[in-house]
């Protein structure tokens, strides 16, 4: 095994015993860095020091890294305009926090015969947002359900209060 003393200098390619001796004259631990190495890689550390600056760096790492929800929607196919336009301004308000959205529309009983409905709908919601959004995945109908995800595309949509 390739052995690496506390300072960062390498001994060399050591058998396991020789390496253990040599951690054991120093005071410190050997710890294996790297198993899938050939040869592996051990360094002789402080395993309590070693462990919690690993520790440490685990949970900085945690802290800084930004976790992407996939939020839902759920239509029926007979759905609204009103109750449409709400749940549109919901998928909105997703977008605008960063999430990615799926959106399930689902058949029931003889809507099943008129699959070219969903697909309507689908095309309709999503020319609703414009240039805003970007498909992640084109709607594909699976069993009873057409899904299909989007996310914000950056641009923000303008939206102008005229009155006519």
């Amino acid at each position: 095994m390739r052995v690496i003393d506390e300072d960062g200098k390498q001994l060399g390619i050591l058998s396991r015993s020789e390496a253990l001796q040599l951690a054991a004259e120093r005071d410190l631990d050997l710890v294996e860095i790297s198993p899938d190495a050939d040869p592996p890689v051990c360094k002789i550390v402080d395993w309590g020091k070693f462990n919690y600056q690993r520790t440490k760096q685990l949970q900085k790492n945690r802290k800084t890294a930004k976790t992407l929800e996939m939020k839902q929607m759920r239509f029926g196919l007979k759905i609204g305009e009103h109750d449409l336009a709400i749940k549109m301004g919901k998928v909105t308000k997703f977008l605008d926090a960063g999430h990615k959205v799926k959106i399930t529309l689902v058949y029931r009983g003889r809507e099943q015969a008129h699959k070219e409905i969903g697909f309507k709908l689908a095309e309709k919601v999503i020319a609703s947002f414009g240039d805003t959004i970007a498909v992640d995945q084109q709607p594909s109908l699976a069993g009873k359900q057409l899904n299909f995800v989007i996310r914000s595309s950056g641009a923000k949509k303008e939206i102008t209060n005229a009155k006519t």
